[in-house]
């Protein structure tokens, strides 16, 4: 019976900057070098073929503060930062227009209410 062996099996190198990014706008700049980000994405509905928005909101790390409420950020994954903050900020792809930004990103994307008249 001829001993057992160990196969060698080459090792697979990781390369860091192959992780996983995605873009979408930042709703709070509120806290301490961290900014709260809705990630939107679109899919079609398998059964009725209606178009649906849907979205998730991540923190992530923003070390220089650039990032402002109403901005469009891309965001990369990273090791765990806080107990929410699994992201890092890696660029501000567009800047908010001064004079759109409300106080309240998510205010704005609400539709308005209907007005009434006399």
């Amino acid at each position: 019976m001829p001993p057992k062996t160990k196969k060698t099996e080459a090792k697979v190198v990781v390369d860091r900057s192959e992780r996983r990014t995605v873009t979408g706008v930042v709703t709070a700049d509120k806290m301490d070098k961290t900014v709260k980000v809705r990630v939107e994405r679109v899919v079609s509905h398998p059964q009725f073929s209606k178009v649906l928005r849907k979205h998730y909101v991540c923190y992530a790390h923003d070390e220089k503060r650039e990032a402002k409420t109403g901005d469009k950020v891309e965001l990369m994954e990273s090791r765990p930062i806080s107990k929410l903050k699994h992201w890092r900020l890696v660029r501000v792809v567009e800047k908010a227009i001064a004079g759109s930004v409300t106080a309240d990103a998510r205010h704005a994307a609400r539709p308005a209410t209907p007005t009434k008249t006399t």
